[in-house]
């Protein structure tokens, strides 16, 4: 049989007749020996060519038609002296595997395997390949007469002279940096030597490896390795003994059983001697051990296999009994991690035990086959579908992994948790992150989500809760921008919600939310004052105005257009470059803030700004309004803009997004609780940053307020919102204002400003006394404490005690029935008992006055003098009566009033203080241990319901309350008089076993801890906090616990604030801190929190570790790329690497307010 069957004909004389038959198949029409005669006419005309001397070269050849009878017949015997030789040559050679492979040639019966085509390189033949069926193609029909080509070997006429000449490049030689190691000779050195040369004078010396074998120095292992740690963890092999009754007599030696309990063999023909043992001897006669006594060395090592087989068996047993059981795969995936911590249940040999026990990716590969059988079972379960892009994202790429959340996203729109996960995953994921995709990714979670609750998306109904998830949202992208540097957007997104909520035409309420954002986007576009701004009439008022005919220009005076104070942005030019751009950025976030608009009364445009990116096009915020229905959520809304401006109104950022929003560490301040313990005044910022604020981490956080046009946006804002709600919000928002300038005052007064603390003083009392005009606030308890509180913080001792008198004589008879009044009267007695140096004698009298005139049915009076025991035992019982009956009816009856949890607050903190004043501190604890008995005995977690779930947290407000209240009494006990500590130390672990986030409780246990030499048990309290607790505020102030400590020691160690000397062994610290660091970082909440990193980064800085500084700056920007703080960081750690931190921040489109460009110009100037 002919290798190619197209040339079957060629040697079919040669052939004998079992061949004809094996080639019958060639009958097949689709074999076409067409092309044999082309070919037949092309080497025939080659050959003529050739013989007449034309050059060969690589390429296919050109030649003209000749006689083709005398060429076809030589072509035709040197095809049949190839073959030959081609078959003797395949048998030495077919046990060698060659590299290229040979295509089929269609034009020649041969393909003999020359040296000529062992050189030619298999890019030269794919060409020239190519070529050929190109040509084929051109010639089918046979009066064509076009280019002939002929491969080189298939040529009679050779010359020993014969050469090739390739003069086509070739682009591999540009690409690579080598050449191709098929063109190589191969060659093994064998020795140091080089023939031709006289070792005794000449040597040479060869590059690589030495013939010589390298001689392996074995290293001795510590303990610390990586195999002798695995060595270590390994399970020991457990030791069993027969357990024995305790006996009361002393053991005077430890017996060796073993040994005891051997009989000694019998003399018998195999054992003459009495020497062998039992086994020796069944050993001896041919016989084995009994089936029970093979088993009995085996059970020992099994017994933990087994019960984890068992577990196995029953998970996959129940699993498939109950395939719609989603806690019970989750169960079931996290068994994983205790059966790969188990001793070899898995592993098939020793040396594959520890491999496999410590293998991470096998863990999550079995993790992940269970949750795919479970997605199988269920697939609309959500919870399953996360926990696998969960785990995949140790497999899968970042891409892959947007994809298969968009799909999820895609099939579950109405899912709020969902959507939250899937924007918290994007905004942390570095590689695709930029302000303006994340921005745009909140506007249609908002949008999709608004279409949902509206019905217009019938597919999917809106669930229970989506109105305040999506107000939760919304704050998140709130905090979002304000972080990436994008103030202007997060004001503007607040002053339009205002207006859409607040100011919204009758006319347009009953159309979808789209429908609303449609008729909003003119009044925006119209240039009308917002929110905040001067002259703001709101969205209603403008769109009735315009069906009359537009609004009435009346031109402003001149005497409110007060020039802006110029404020220098660059003063010391001497400085260096990093130092001048930090000042410069800081400054200009903290002027502006607030949205540039062009001011008409000045004639301005558009084009007069000078940064357009402080211009807030309606493209930007429309996609992210949402319609608010809830009263509740209508007032939080207003709160949470007032939070956002720097107001302490008491609104923090939802616990959704509650870690994200931390960015600076004032949540370590204790202000004046030293000098104040029982009445702090703690505004709740609770480490998240006001608007325009970027300042350094170590700065101290205290309410500066803002400049004066700020200051007015605020004033404007309360001036706007206040008329919208009844008079209880109405109340509560003038308290936060006078609030805010207390705090104010109490800035002023810690950084000692005379000059500044006598003028905000006097705007305080000025804004206090316009409030209390108000007809609806004349009656205002609240606002008649926060006045007499600034008195007295002024140092106004008498005209505070005449503002506490009125106030209180306002009152009435309420005696405890009001909480309010029971505040009022709390308030001032503990101001009358901050200013005792004890509490001996007399010098109590005004407090106990003040307690004691609460529960009398006579109106209020100034202090006449001591209290009598009398009057005292009367408002003993009358407590006692009052705080049973409060405690009945907020735990015990059924619908409780809100009103009874608030009195219930007061009233406790109340007694607990009289007791205190009159009795002693036992008594103020009892009276704490009984009120914490009886609420922690109605609080149940497994209340279900919205008003059970209601109840139970106004219940836990009210033991908080209470729980403070018992501490700040024991540290100012602690203060005045002599007591052990360990009292305090108790209770305030205790009240943070239950409330873990309290920061004021976190703060009080450090400070109290840090007066302890012996740090060992509040390290084991913080380990078991942290194990347990899910909040962030554990691992944060465990962090600077051992900072505080760690800074006292370097205090005893510095000879004059210059040199260290180790006095005192620093024990680890500096380790200690870094494992907390990394342990808190590794959590789901701690590898979001901005704050965190920043203090990773500083400590880091502050050892002097340059190097692990910049890769832990850039792990966190892996996690928190949206946090401009750090971007700002960085420039100060990292001078040097200035330029490439601001390209990071331009190209993830964080907002840069002074350019380099813009800076090197004002450096010129």
């Amino acid at each position: 049989m002919a290798l190619f069957p197209a040339f079957a004909g060629v040697s079919e004389a040669a052939d004998n007749g079992s061949s004809r038959k094996a080639l019958d198949w060639l009958s097949n029409p689709s074999f076409c020996v067409g092309a044999i005669t082309l070919q037949g006419q092309q080497t025939e005309e080659t050959t003529a060519l050739i013989s007449e001397g034309s050059p060969l070269t690589r390429s296919p050849l050109k030649s003209e038609p000749s006689d083709e009878s005398d060429t076809n017949k030589k072509l035709k015997q040197t095809s049949r002296k190839k073959k030959k030789e081609k078959k003797k040559k395949k048998k030495h050679q077919h046990h060698k595997k060659t590299k290229r492979k040979r295509g089929q040639l269609s034009s020649s019966g041969s393909e003999a395997d020359t040296d000529s085509e062992r050189d030619t390189s298999f890019r030269s033949f794919r060409d020239s390949r190519r070529e050929c069926e190109k040509l084929n193609q051109e010639n089918n029909s046979a009066a064509d007469v076009g280019h002939r080509f002929v491969w080189l070997e298939d040529i009679q006429a050779l010359t020993t002279e014969t050469f090739r000449t390739d003069k086509t490049p070739d682009p591999a030689n540009w690409e690579y940096k080598s050449l191709y190691r098929g063109d190589i000779a191969r060659y093994k050195r064998k020795g140091d030597s080089c023939l031709g040369l006289n070792p005794k004078k000449q040597c040479i010396s060869w590059e690589g490896a030495s013939s010589q074998k390298k001689h392996l120095h074995k290293h001795v292992e510590r303990y610390f390795t990586k195999k002798n740690v695995g060595l270590m963890n390994s399970d020991g092999v457990a030791v069993s003994s027969k357990t024995e009754p305790p006996s009361s007599e002393p053991i005077l030696f430890i017996p060796v059983k073993d040994l005891d309990d051997v009989v000694p063999s019998a003399a018998t023909w195999l054992n003459p001697l009495g020497i062998y043992d039992h086994s020796t001897t069944q050993w001896l006669q041919g016989q084995g051990p009994s089936e029970h006594e093979s088993k009995q060395p085996d059970l020992q090592p099994d017994r933990e296999n087994a019960a984890l087989k068992a577990k196995v068996e029953e998970f996959n047993r129940k699993v498939r009994e109950n395939p719609r059981d989603i806690q019970l795969w989750m169960a079931f995936v996290d068994f994983q991690d205790e059966v790969m911590r188990s001793p070899g249940l898995y592993a098939v040999n020793e040396g594959e035990l520890e491999k496999r026990r410590r293998s991470l990716k096998l863990i999550l590969e079995k993790k992940l086959a269970i949750l795919e059988r479970a997605i199988e079972s269920n697939q609309t379960s959500v919870e399953l579908k996360l926990a696998k892009l969960k785990l995949c994202m140790e497999f899968w790429e970042p891409s892959t992994l947007v994809k298969e959340w968009q799909k999820l996203i895609f099939l579950h729109p109405n899912n709020t948790a969902l959507w939250q996960k899937y924007l918290l995953f994007c905004q942390s994921q570095f590689s695709t992150f930029s302000v303006s995709k994340i921005h745009s990714l909140y506007g249609k979670c908002l949008s999709t989500l608004s279409a949902v609750k509206d019905g217009s998306i019938l597919s999917h109904p809106a669930l229970p809760g989506t109105e305040e998830a999506m107000f939760a949202l919304f704050l998140q992208q709130c905090h979002f921008l304000r972080q990436a540097g994008h103030s202007e957007k997060a004001i503007s997104l607040f002053q339009a919600m205002i207006d859409f909520t607040f100011f919204k035409p009758d006319s347009v309420k009953d159309l979808p939310t789209k429908g609303q954002v449609e008729f909003f986007e003119p009044f925006w576009d119209s240039g009308e004052p917002r929110a905040g701004e001067k002259g703001a009439r709101g969205w209603r008022a403008w769109m009735h105005q315009q069906e009359r005919g537009g609004w009435v220009v009346i031109n402003p005076d001149e005497d409110d257009d007060e020039p802006e104070e110029d404020d220098e942005e660059i003063r010391d030019k001497t400085l260096p470059r990093w130092q001048i751009w930090l000042g410069a950025e800081r400054s200009r976030a903290q002027r502006h803030w607030r949205p540039w608009r062009p001011d008409k009364t000045k004639k301005q445009a558009e084009d007069d700004c000078e940064d357009p990116e402080r211009q807030v096009l309606f493209d930007d915020i429309g996609q992210s309004l949402i319609t608010l229905s809830s009263p509740e959520l209508r007032f939080r809304l207003v709160e949470a803009f007032l939070q956002f401006l720097g107001v302490p109104s008491g609104s923090a950022p939802p616990a959704t997004c509650r870690y994200l929003a931390m960015d600076e560490n004032s949540i370590f301040d204790n202000g004046l609780c030293d000098e104040k313990p029982l009445t702090l005044f703690n505004p709740s910022f609770s480490g998240v940053s006001c608007v325009g604020r970027m300042d350094q981490l170590g700065s101290r956080r205290w309410t500066r307020g803002h400049n004066r046009d700020g200051e007015e946006f605020i004033r404007n804002v309360f001036h706007l919102v206040m008329p919208l709600f009844s008079s209880k919000e109405k109340s509560q928002l003038a308290f936060c204002w006078l609030q805010y300038e207390i705090a104010k005052v109490i800035c002023y007064l810690h950084t000692k400003n005379k000059k500044k603390l006598k003028s905000q003083g006097k705007n305080c009392k000025k804004l206090a006394k316009n409030l209390l005009k108000e007809p609806e606030n004349c009656n205002n308890l609240c606002l008649w404490k926060q006045y007499a509180h600034l008195e007295w913080l002024l140092g106004n001792t008498e005209d505070a005690r005449k503002v506490f008198d009125t106030a209180l004589s306002l009152a009435g008879t309420k005696e405890l029935r009001d909480s309010a009044l029971c505040e009022l009267g709390l308030l001032y007695a503990e101001l009358e008992v901050e200013l005792l140096s004890d509490l001996r004698g007399a010098a109590t009298a005004r407090a106990v006055y003040i307690l004691t005139r609460l529960t009398e049915s006579v109106p209020y009076g100034p202090y006449a003098g001591q209290v009598l025991a009398v009057h005292i035992l009367k408002a003993r019982k009358a407590y006692e009566h009052a705080l049973q009956d409060c405690l009945a009816e907020s735990c015990d009856s059924d619908p409780a009033p809100r009103d009874s949890f608030n009195r219930l607050m007061s009233l406790a903190r109340c007694f607990m203080l009289f007791q205190y004043l009159t009795v002693g501190i036992d008594a103020a604890l009892r009276i704490y241990e009984q009120v914490f008995a009886k609420l922690k005995s109605s609080i149940s977690p497994e209340d279900s319901g919205l008003e059970e779930g209601d109840r139970s947290q106004y219940l836990t407000s009210v033991l908080e309350a209470a729980t403070l209240m018992h501490t700040r009494l024991l540290g100012f006990h602690l203060r005045v008089s002599v007591y052990p500590l360990t009292p305090l130390r108790m209770a305030l672990s205790e009240a943070l076993k239950l409330y873990p986030g309290n920061q004021i409780l976190w703060r009080a246990y450090v400070q109290i801890q840090n007066k302890s030499h012996s740090a060992s048990k509040t390290r084991r309290f913080f380990d078991a906090i942290t194990r347990s607790a899910k909040s962030l505020e554990p691992w944060l102030f465990a962090i600077e616990a051992e900072k505080v400590r760690k800074r006292l020691v370097e205090a005893v160690q510095r000879l004059d604030g210059r040199e260290i000397h180790a006095t005192i062994p620093e024990t680890g610290l500096t380790n200690r801190i870094k494992a907390l660091f990394e342990n808190a970082t590794r959590s789901d909440s701690g590898s979001q929190c901005p704050l965190l990193w920043r203090m990773y980064l500083n400590f880091l800085v502050s050892l002097g570790n340059k190097e692990r500084s910049k890769g832990v700056f850039y792990k966190a920007l892996q996690h928190c790329p949206w946090a401009k703080v750090l971007y700002m960081d960085a420039v100060e750690y990292f001078p040097d690497e200035m330029q490439e931190i601001l390209d990071l921040m331009t190209e993830k489109e964080l907002r840069v307010r002074l350019p380099v460009e813009e800076l090197e110009l004002l450096l010129e100037d």
